[in-house]
C-alpha cells in the first residue's frame, strides 16, 4: 500500500451537501481497499479565475494509503462528477 494525498475543489454549496460529498469520496476509498489517514478542508476560497463559471470553490485535502487501483477508481469518478470542480492525486515519497 502507498501513501497518496488528493485535493479536490467542490462546486460552493450548503454545508449539508459539502458534507456529503465529502463523505462520498472517502466511503470511495475505505471501500476499494484504502485507508483515510486524515481529511483537512481548507473551506470556501477564491479562485484564480473561472472554472466551470463559478469563481470560489471549497478546497479539500485527503491523506490516504491504498493501492493504485483504488485511486485509478477515485480518479474515474472524481471525472465524472458534477460538483467537483478541479482535483489532482499526488503519490508522497517514501
Amino acid at each position: 500500500m502507498r501513501k497518496y494525498e488528493v485535493i479536490f475543489i467542490i462546486k460552493p454549496a450548503e454545508e449539508d451537501s459539502i458534507n456529503a460529498t465529502v463523505a462520498k469520496y472517502e466511503n470511495l476509498i475505505n471501500t476499494n481497499g484504502g485507508n483515510v489517514d486524515k481529511i483537512d478542508r481548507w473551506g470556501k476560497r477564491r479562485l484564480a479565475y473561472e472554472v466551470k463559471d463559478h469563481s470560489e470553490g471549497v478546497y479539500v485535502l485527503i491523506y490516504f494509503t491504498a493501492e493504485p487501483k483504488a485511486v485509478f477508481e477515485l480518479e474515474r469518478v472524481m471525472k465524472i462528477s458534477d460538483d467537483i470542480l478541479r482535483h489532482m492525486v499526488i503519490k508522497e515519497d517514501e
